[in-house]
């Protein structure tokens, strides 16, 4: 039996329009913390994973490569402590609310932007200087690691849209917005077409595979993807159920074809083991636990067989101990040598076994619903937002941005002002460049 692990790495547009400022610190926080920390470990072990970059990510990791970035958060880091406002001591309480001595507050800060992959500085200005030669060195290190194959890399649409979506609003069904038309597939295709054009610059070579945004395909999406030169996709085991009209643990296993793409499906359940569960176990009881579920697999598989894990790569880690680094030093051990099991990149998996199976793929996403993005009245109302903004703008680079699923996702929650913030800001100003009044 095969086995393919996927890290998806995201985070959407922070930058304020026009003055080009970070209201959030999240893409500076996992570069070093997180994506570096992946890339070392793949770096460190060989272990074939699959790495899924969205190229706005990609984007403004250069930014602060660059020493462009207009962060606050950064400049919170590296000011005399004595010169500590009330503005920079809140802002580092995004990283520790326990602290209320100004210096002490500032340096706890600075190391919780790390990871225990290796030893850190033992002063400020140190842990500064490793900070900008991890942001310097990061997508050179990634590209690296794909040249030498020790990790396939992949790619998300530019602005991480909920393609089907953007194709046609409806295909959310019972989650559709009720009165909203929009129906943009040239939008689509420009996410998806830029977001490959993307990777080629900064990796030096077309991807092959892609996850689409928040896992969501539909008929319309496939074809797109198809079409930009994409071999295959990978999504949720739900859109599989749904397409077949029922569950079939076995066909999970399999690629299927839809489209003139390969279409790959995750197995929720060991995915979700990781992303949430496991984090609570003691690093090798949670491996054995995983081996054990991928034994039980194999009773229902033949050596064929592919079975995917895929999930987010940088947020479970902050609750593992020590950021992950045991638990995925044991998985990526323990799976390697694990018999009957072999770890392997889609890439690979497809030469030697295309997919046979034709399937009427049902528009879906990473939960089976749309209902984290659509069909609550906040939700909604983003995407009447948007749905006039569209119409009244065309497809402008600041629509593409207020297209991304991220802005709909937390529409309606809690502690999310600079969300709803950033995504008024951006349809602000596509009615500014369009010489239009924003109702």
């Amino acid at each position: 039996m095969n086995v393919a692990l996927l890290w998806h790495f995201h985070q959407p547009i922070y930058r304020r329009p026009r003055t080009g400022d970070y209201v959030l610190p999240w893409v500076n926080f996992h570069a070093t913390k997180n994506y570096y920390q992946m890339a070392r470990l793949a770096e460190e072990t060989g272990f074939p994973c699959t790495y899924n970059f969205v190229p706005c990510l990609l984007e403004q990791i250069e930014d602060y490569a660059q020493g462009t970035a207009l962060d606050p958060f950064q400049l919170a880091l590296e000011l005399p402590p004595d010169r500590l406002g009330p503005f920079e001591i809140d802002r580092l309480r995004k990283f520790v609310t326990d602290e209320t001595h100004a210096s002490r507050l500032q340096r706890r800060a600075l190391e919780a932007f790390f990871s225990p992959i290796d030893p850190l500085p033992a002063d400020a200005a140190g842990m500064l200087e490793l900070q900008k030669r991890i942001h310097q060195g990061l997508l050179p290190l990634w590209k690296k690691l794909g040249d030498e194959r020790k990790a396939e890399l992949t790619v998300s649409p530019y602005y991480h849209p909920l393609l089907p979506m953007i194709f046609d609003a409806a295909a959310a069904g019972p989650e559709s917005p009720p009165g909203v038309t929009f129906r943009h597939p040239g939008d689509g295709h420009a996410q998806i077409r830029t977001g490959r054009e993307y990777f080629r610059k900064i990796f030096g070579r077309y991807p092959k595979g892609i996850w689409p945004s928040e896992g969501g395909i539909s008929r319309d999406a496939a074809a797109a993807i198809s079409e930009a030169g994409f071999a295959f996709a990978v999504t949720d085991e739900n859109i599989l159920w749904k397409s077949l009209g029922g569950y079939d643990r076995k066909a999970l296993f399999k690629p299927h074809r839809t489209e003139d793409l390969t279409v790959f499906f995750r197995d929720r359940e060991l995915s979700d083991q990781i992303g949430f569960e496991y984090q609570h176990w003691d690093a090798k009881d949670a491996v054995t636990d995983l081996l054990r579920r991928l034994d039980e697999r194999r009773d229902d598989c033949d050596e064929d067989s592919l079975v995917v894990l895929a999930l987010d790569g940088e947020n479970p880690w902050g609750t593992y101990p020590q950021n992950g680094v045991p638990f995925l030093r044991e998985l990526y051990t323990r799976l390697d040598s694990h018999p009957g099991i072999t770890p392997i990149f889609f890439e690979d998996y497809l030469a030697r076994r295309a997919p046979t199976r034709e399937l009427a793929l049902m528009p879906g996403t990473w939960l089976g619903s749309f209902r984290k993005w659509a069909g609550c009245p906040a939700k909604n109302r983003g995407w009447e937002i948007l749905a006039r903004a569209r119409k009244a703008c065309g497809p402008l680079e600041e629509i593409l941005i207020a297209e991304g699923s991220d802005w709909f996702w937390w529409f309606g929650e809690e502690h999310t002002e600079e969300f709803a913030s950033l995504f008024e800001l951006y349809i602000g100003e596509a009615y500014r460049r369009a010489g239009l009044t924003h109702e």
